[in-house]
C-alpha cells in the first residue's frame, strides 16, 4: 500500500511549483484507485482569479478525467487546510478522502476554524486527516511570506 506521505510529497512538489511562480505555496493531488488523476498548485495571481485555488483546480481536472461531478472513492491530497470555499468544494464533490498538511488556524475550513467536511447539516461529509508532513508543509509557506514581508 502507497503512503499518505508518498501522495503528500506530490502535493508538495506542486507547492513548489507555486512557490517558484510567486503564488501562495499550496499544492494538491487527487488520487482515485492509487493512481494520482489529477495536480495542482495555486494559480490566483497568474489567472487573476481568486477561485483558482490549487483544491478546486484538482477538483475540476478530476471531474473532466472521471466524466464525473461526484469523485466518490478519490482522495485529496493538499499541502494546507483548505478553506471554507474550497471545503465546500470537496463536499459537493463528495470526495471521500482528504489528507493535509499544514493547520491553517486562520483560515482553515476541515476542523481548526471551522468544520466544513464533518457539518452534520450537509449530505456529505468526508474523511479528513491533517498533519501529514506537517513541518514541511508549513515551512514552505513560512519561507514564502518571509520573503513577501
Amino acid at each position: 500500500m502507497i503512503s499518505h506521505e508518498f501522495f503528500m510529497n506530490y502535493a508538495y512538489r506542486e507547492a513548489e511549483i507555486a512557490y517558484e511562480q510567486q503564488e501562495i505555496p499550496v499544492g494538491c493531488v487527487i488520487v482515485f484507485q492509487n493512481s494520482i488523476i489529477a495536480k495542482s498548485h495555486n494559480q490566483t495571481e497568474m489567472l487573476k482569479d481568486p477561485t483558482a485555488h490549487a483544491e478546486i483546480l484538482a477538483i475540476t481536472s478530476s471531474a473532466e478525467y472521471l466524466q464525473s461531478k461526484q469523485l466518490v472513492g478519490c482522495s485529496m491530497y493538499v499541502t494546507l487546510e483548505p478553506c471554507a470555499m474550497c471545503a465546500g468544494a470537496i463536499v459537493l464533490s463528495k470526495i471521500e478522502n482528504l489528507f493535509f498538511g499544514a493547520f491553517d488556524n486562520k483560515s482553515g475550513a476541515c476542523g481548526s476554524v471551522m468544520n466544513i467536511t464533518n457539518n452534520k447539516d450537509l449530505n456529505h461529509k468526508c474523511n479528513v486527516t491533517g498533519g501529514i508532513l506537517d513541518d514541511k508543509c508549513r515551512e514552505i509557506l513560512r519561507s514564502f511570506f518571509d520573503v513577501k514581508r
